[in-house]
């Protein structure tokens, strides 16, 4: 009976089927790299032909995000036992189903089920792509092939957003889905022919179908939870406060479920997570600074394209461009750090590197941002913050694959995934909190200081509701140029009115003066006319001369106040994300502190089990 650690007898992979093995890793990587940035930029013509309800909306991403997370430990397992060929064609061929069906969905339900259907194959992509660089490539060379993922994402940051608007705008939404199927066929058939089934174990598989309910159990709710989970709720906005019984319920459930999950795999024989692993060091802290990595990438990005629409002026669809030089500065940070693991064979030190630099980076945003920056100031910014990004996808990865037997490498790919995955999303939840309550404070404070002259009234107008812990808010949408055409028809229609009520109808000024809305001056003067005195034609004219002065004198107020409230949302706004680089800070520190508890084990100049080719 072979050894678990010992490979069985085939030969070994030629570099030709290395070459090819990577190439369709890569292809299938493409696939759900594109997929993510061609969807968003489609959403709000979605939105409009599928007439999907704002608490429906948030949804098609939420259900993508979810599957997309809970099962990574599940394929992780999967193509431990059954091979990394076989698990990476099922995870496409769902992906493509999945796509083919959210192209053709009619409504807002079909397009959320299938959106999880494409999550539940997108999963599987990723795992088996960190895995399969494991098999095919030792630890001492493994990084420099790893920063092909960095270059794949960069790719797909890039192109991704330009190819979803040219097929919204000239075709149609529907084939932003679509699109995968062209590119899905090509790996499918790649890696059909091409790509040998890479074989490290011949133990019996055995499935941990329990383990795979009770991680669902704890996962679903939680990411379901944090997902929801709002600081304040708006009118018309979906979710719950943190308070409310859904999401304390929600919560429950995931302890429940992480309860039953850690029981199950104590006494499994297949494990979907051997928690025995956690006692490898490596292993335990690498995976505990991926979470925090995954937090801090969040930091890094999330709210930036917010700063580049509201403060600097940029349309929508060009804020999602302006993080390019973020992306480049990530996969430039990648692939250097993995050249420089391959030929030194350290790669604490570049982890360091890269965590100090994201802490510069964290203290620069948080410290120097204002509504002023300019885009070049930006730019380098961004750059810099990517460098120090870019160590943390494939060193962490590469330790602790580095650190346990490669029969494990799905299972440790998995895992650090996993842990940034959750990472990410419980840190985009505090994150957005912290961000929400920091903007609505600073807002309400700017907005009654810019509006203290104005009448009650008028004031009543200007005051916005508070964001939520996604950034989003009434306030986040102000339009300070169709807000004034608003108030200069405004104006324009009180002028009417009077005027209406002086020539026509000079009984119906009392009720005009009634109007809450009309400027104290005007509403003072004109109660002091004598009924009998508007008898007299060049009174009438006087009074209307009077009237236009005065309403243009109002809206000159008004407008001004416009202006102030638009640089109270921007300085605002650029408070509560200073406020969240600022977190950053904490958080990058934090990762140099779980880095340094990492030991910095020799990296593998060859697999214990090498990968082998068989039929």
């Amino acid at each position: 009976m072979a050894s678990p650690n010992s490979a069985p007898k085939a030969a070994l992979l030629t570099p030709q089927q290395r070459l090819f093995t990577l190439l369709g890793t890569l292809l299938g990587l493409l696939l759900a790299a594109l997929d993510q940035t061609i969807v968003a930029t489609a959403g709000p013509a979605i939105q409009r032909d599928l007439e999907i309800a704002a608490s429906l909306y948030v949804w098609i991403t939420t259900a993508y995000l979810v599957t997309s997370t809970v099962f990574v430990p599940i394929y992780g397992k999967l193509s431990d036992l059954y091979g990394r060929k076989p698990v990476l064609i099922a995870a496409i061929s769902i992906f493509l189903l999945g796509s083919l069906l959210c192209g053709i969905s009619q409504s807002a339900v079909q397009l959320i089920l299938f959106r999880a259907l494409q999550g539940l194959g997108s999963a599987g992509l990723f795992v088996t792509a960190f895995a399969i660089i494991a098999d095919i490539f030792p630890p001492a060379v493994r990084g420099r092939y790893t920063g092909l993922f960095g270059a794949v994402f960069g790719l797909s940051s890039v192109v991704g957003p330009l190819v979803g608007g040219f097929l919204t705008d000239n075709i149609s939404w529907h084939w932003v889905f679509f699109v995968n199927l062209p590119v899905g066929a090509v790996a499918l058939a790649f890696i059909f022919s091409r790509m040998p089934l890479l074989r490290l174990s011949q133990r019996r598989p055995t499935i941990d179908y329990l383990g795979a309910a009770w991680l669902l159990l704890f996962t679903v709710p939680l990411l379901l939870a944090l997902s929801l989970g709002k600081t304040t709720l708006n009118p018309g906005e979906t979710g719950f406060l943190w308070s409310s019984w859904q999401i304390l319920g929600m919560f429950a459930l995931a302890a429940a479920g992480l309860v039953g999950f850690l029981l199950t795999e104590r006494r499994v024989r297949e494990p979907i997570l051997p928690l025995s692993l956690f006692a490898n060091r490596t292993f335990a802290v690498g995976n505990a600074a991926s979470f925090v990595l995954g937090a801090g990438f969040l930091a890094a990005i999330v709210f930036l394209p917010l700063f580049m629409v509201i403060v600097v002026g940029l349309s929508a669809t060009n804020s999602g461009l302006t993080v390019t030089p973020l992306t480049l500065g990530i996969v430039s940070g990648n692939v250097i750090s993995g050249q420089l693991v391959s030929r030194f064979g350290r790669y604490k030190p570049l982890m360091l590197t890269g965590l100090s630099i994201l802490s510069v980076a964290f203290v620069i945003m948080g410290f120097t941002l204002t509504p002023q920056s300019s885009q070049l100031e930006l730019i380098l910014k961004m750059i810099l913050m990517g460098l120090g990004l870019g160590p943390a996808i494939p060193l962490y990865t590469l330790a602790v694959q580095n650190a346990v037997s490669p029969l494990m490498a799905g299972v440790a790919s998995s895992t650090v995934l996993f842990f940034r995955s959750m990472g990410s999303t419980i840190g985009v939840a505090i994150l957005g909190s912290i961000f929400a309550n920091t903007f609505s404070s600073e807002l309400s404070t700017r907005v009654t200081a810019a509006t203290a002259e104005l009448p009650p009234a008028l004031r009543a107008q200007f005051q916005a509701p508070g964001a939520n812990a996604g950034g989003e808010g009434a306030q986040l949408s102000f339009d300070a140029a169709a807000l004034k055409t608003q108030l200069t028809r405004h104006f324009d229609q009180q002028y009417q009115a009077i005027y209406k009520a002086i020539i026509a109808a000079p009984s119906g000024l009392q009720a005009l003066l009634r109007d809450p809305s009309l400027p104290t001056d005007l509403r003072d003067n004109l109660s002091r006319i004598p009924p009998q005195a508007l008898q007299r034609p060049q009174t009438r004219q006087q009074v209307l001369d009077g009237v236009r002065h005065g309403l243009e004198q109002a809206q000159k107020q008004a407008i001004a106040t416009v202006d102030r409230i638009e640089q109270a949302v921007k300085q605002a706004l650029t408070v509560a994300i200073t406020q969240v680089y600022k977190i950053g800070i904490l958080i990058a520190l934090l990762g140099i502190a779980l880095t340094f508890l990492i030991p910095e084990l020799p990296l593998r100049k060859s697999n214990a089990s090498a990968p082998t080719a068989a039929d």
